[in-house]
């Protein structure tokens, strides 16, 4: 007997259809989904986030405008594609991180990371985190949450530390932290949900599929 055959499989939290796609490339977000319990399938959505961020910009579009915007083209290309069977539920998400009126994206490196942190320093951003829902080729729900952090004013040893302990591992955050890692040591509070400070307001998208029978109510 194999050892494989003594453990047992994950008891899912959802319905046995609709087929549940995440259109992200996000470990985080996937990791989110599965630890409540639901079986997903992740699919990247390759779309010209710079463009698209930078776009809503320069119209004056709200942060929150931008991040729906950019939520809504991840699923609607997955959505229209043939990498995903007919009436699967899909999921896109994203974030806007916002200080004082200014937008942050990831870093294109560390010294980018550095710089960036250190416009956060001491300061209070709000990430706008939105969900869309798509399915059969319509948008049929939508959500922005709204987590505030306020970074400490820590010293610049310390971010010499922290830069060298993560290393390229903070470059695929909009905030350049792991708020789930050594980034918690960044701030002195922080306020709203954490799944939705990672990237994905889950609460709100849980009770949404479980008020249209995806997952258990």
């Amino acid at each position: 007997m194999s050892d494989s055959s003594l453990v047992p499989p994950p008891v899912l939290l959802q319905a046995e259809s609709p087929r549940i796609v995440l259109a992200s490339q996000s470990r985080t977000r996937r990791i989110l989904l599965e630890q409540a319990g639901l079986h997903i399938e992740s699919r990247p959505a390759r779309v010209d986030e710079h463009a698209i961020r930078e776009s809503a910009l320069a119209e004056g579009a709200s942060p929150d405008d931008a991040a729906l915007l950019l939520a809504e083209m991840k699923a609607r290309r997955i959505d229209n594609s043939d990498a995903v069977v007919p009436d699967a539920v899909v999921i896109g998400a994203d974030q806007i991180l916002a200080c004082d009126g200014e937008w942050f994206e990831k870093p294109a490196d560390r010294d980018g990371a550095r710089t960036q942190l250190l416009r956060l320093r001491g300061r209070t951003h709000v990430l706008h985190t939105a969900v869309v829902v798509r399915r059969g080729g319509q948008t049929i729900w939508h959500h922005v949450a709204r987590p505030e952090l306020t970074m400490r004013p820590f010293s610049q040893a310390f971010l010499d530390r922290y830069l060298t302990a993560e290393g390229d591992a903070i470059l695929s955050s909009v905030g350049a932290y792991l708020l789930e890692g050594r980034g918690v040591h960044l701030f002195d509070r922080v306020e709203g949900e954490h799944a939705a400070i990672l990237g994905l307001p889950l609460l709100k998208l849980l009770g949404f599929l479980r008020q249209h029978g995806v997952v258990m109510s």
